[in-house]
């Protein structure tokens, strides 16, 4: 093997073999079937197991009907809203009420978070207050913004925005805290102002951990807005799946309960299905973080 004859043909070897480190490794792509089967397939798995042993626990009769039914009741409780429509009906109230909430809540949350990122007296100030309205259940609002408001929209979406805020900008805050410190300054080098900085630098630099805000940032508002719609019953609001759940348990209905527990927790896996999970490969395969996905 020749050897390089001068600094040159040495740097270009050194550069040669940072290439090459830096290319990505040439694994075989699983096929679509593959890797449909391997998200498929273990959740479906699960849940016939879980049914399989709730058949099983039900046939043995240690709680009565009223505190554990049959799948298959509940089961047709869930068809018997499907096929009339009613399901559709619960879901939309509830959905574009988190949506615009959650989607508020992004408006807030992310000017907030960098500016609590950003601004030491800030930080100082609200910081902790952020970190601890997080901890606080969403539910102890609800009472306050029903004296506040009324029983109308603008409480449960006070109750939505109270859930979201904090987790959006504290993963803001966190995605901004790990970001290199070189890459702020190359921005001010370059003549970047702090609106440019925080558009071009800060917040593709901050992605992940602002991703991972959002996503806690979704969770907490849909909580938040299944507690609101639990207690903050009326006409006008609408049936959505709180109030639905409501009805279950007002009328000592458990196969309605567990059928609106089954169709809040389907909401939250589809969401986090067709958003975030998207999403986050996305950003992911964008840092050639292939890997983990």
């Amino acid at each position: 093997m020749p050897q390089p004859d001068g600094p040159v043909d040495e740097l270009d070897a050194v550069g040669s073999g940072l290439d090459a480190l830096d290319a990505p490794v040439g694994e075989r792509r699983p096929s679509f079937w593959r890797r449909f089967a391997w998200g498929f397939l273990p959740p479906v798995v699960a849940l016939v197991l879980l049914v399989v042993v709730w058949q099983i626990l039900w046939a043995a009769a240690f709680w009565p009907e009223a505190q554990l039914p049959a799948p298959l009741a509940v089961w047709n409780e869930f068809w018997d809203r499907l096929t009339d429509g009613e399901v559709f009906g619960f879901i939309w109230t509830s959905l574009h009420r988190a949506a615009l909430g959650f989607a508020a809540g992004v408006v807030i949350g992310t000017p907030l978070g960098l500016l609590v990122a950003k601004v030491r007296v800030v930080r100082a100030a609200i910081g902790p207050l952020l970190t601890g309205l997080q901890s606080l259940p969403s539910v102890a609002w609800v009472p306050a913004a029903i004296l506040w408001f009324g029983i109308n929209d603008a409480a449960i979406y006070f109750v939505v925005l109270l859930g979201s805020v904090p987790s959006i900008a504290n993963g803001l805050v966190s995605g901004i805290d790990q970001i290199p410190p070189i890459l702020p300054r190359v921005g001010q080098v370059m003549g970047a102002r702090r609106l440019a900085a925080a558009r071009h630098i800060l917040l593709p630099a901050a992605l992940p951990g602002f991703l991972a805000g959002l996503k806690q940032g979704w969770a907490f508002s849909w909580r938040s807005l299944m507690a609101a719609e639990l207690i903050a019953l009326s006409p006008q609001l609408g049936i959505g799946l709180g109030a639905y759940l409501n009805q279950g348990s007002s009328l000592n209905a458990i196969e309605k309960v567990i059928a609106a527990i089954f169709l809040i927790l389907l909401v939250g896996i589809g969401i986090e299905l067709l958003v975030f999970r998207p999403l986050e490969r996305a950003v992911l395969r964008a840092r050639g973080l292939t890997s983990s996905l």
